[in-house]
């Protein structure tokens, strides 16, 4: 089966709405591509590996989380690494989907709601707030854990080592907060939902303190680590949809 760049696109802007979210960069079509679209690749990061591989596998649109663009960087001149990231893209006329915030806070595809559905989290609410928009997830466990289990627990979902900071380890963990990725000072929002547990991918030393000190269990599972479920259950939706073909990027990033 087929589809076409404006399709896909169409259909993805109206899954993720990323007009409801005061984004880092822009969301959407990043790179254009060709018009007509057979097979897709997906990853969490567009990287110099992520693009090099939708080219070795003929991928007609690559779609990430994080994509090329970010205000933190500023303009950039298309040289050295970057380069290396944007040309194997152009040349092959691979079209470059990016979804940061919007894929983060989905209700069913997102990078919260995915983990907190592993974690045995079967019913959850929006969470968080960044610029009046949620980007997390917030539920109750359906069977509570002791810190340390939920740290353990986490481990074998993400295949990587997690950091807990926790009051104390022996303490049940029934409420949870979750957003992914580089969230390491939402606890806060934890702490005023009177959750138990607070779960990101980053943690800074001050918040590793801080944390604890306020009675909150935070656990940083890592980066991408956190981040890797929602992509792939995007792919499984728009594969549904489309009836196309699609594969997966993963990548040994560790943090």
């Amino acid at each position: 089966m087929k589809t076409t760049r404006k399709e896909l696109h169409d259909y993805l802007n109206q899954l993720l709405v990323p007009e409801e979210f005061t984004d880092y960069g822009p969301n959407g079509l990043q790179i254009e591509g060709r018009s007509e679209i057979k097979r897709i690749a997906f990853a969490v990061s567009a990287t110099i590996e992520s693009a090099t591989k939708a080219v070795e596998q003929k991928a007609d649109a690559l779609i990430v989380h994080h994509g090329l663009f970010w205000r933190f960087h500023g303009t950039r001149a298309l040289t050295g690494p970057f380069s290396k990231r944007v040309f194997p893209l152009v040349r092959n006329e691979i079209n470059l989907f990016g979804y940061h915030l919007p894929l983060d806070a989905h209700a069913e595809v997102g990078n919260a709601a995915t983990l907190a559905s592993k974690l045995g989290i079967s019913s959850h609410l929006p969470f968080g707030d960044y610029k009046g928009s949620p980007t997390g997830r917030k539920g109750t466990l359906d069977t509570p854990l002791k810190a340390s289990e939920l740290k353990e627990k986490l481990e074998k979902i993400t295949g990587r080592k997690a950091l807990l900071a926790s009051p104390d380890e022996n303490q049940l963990i029934k409420s949870i907060g979750i957003i992914t990725g580089g969230a390491n000072s939402e606890w806060v929002c934890a702490m005023k939902d009177g959750l138990d547990a607070y779960i990101t991918g980053e943690m800074s030393e001050h918040d590793w303190h801080e944390s604890r000190e306020a009675g909150i269990h935070m656990l940083a599972g890592g980066h991408h680590a956190t981040e890797q479920f929602g992509i792939q259950a995007l792919m499984e939706q728009v594969q549904k949809s489309f009836e196309i073909e699609c594969f997966y990027i993963d990548s040994n990033n560790p943090a």
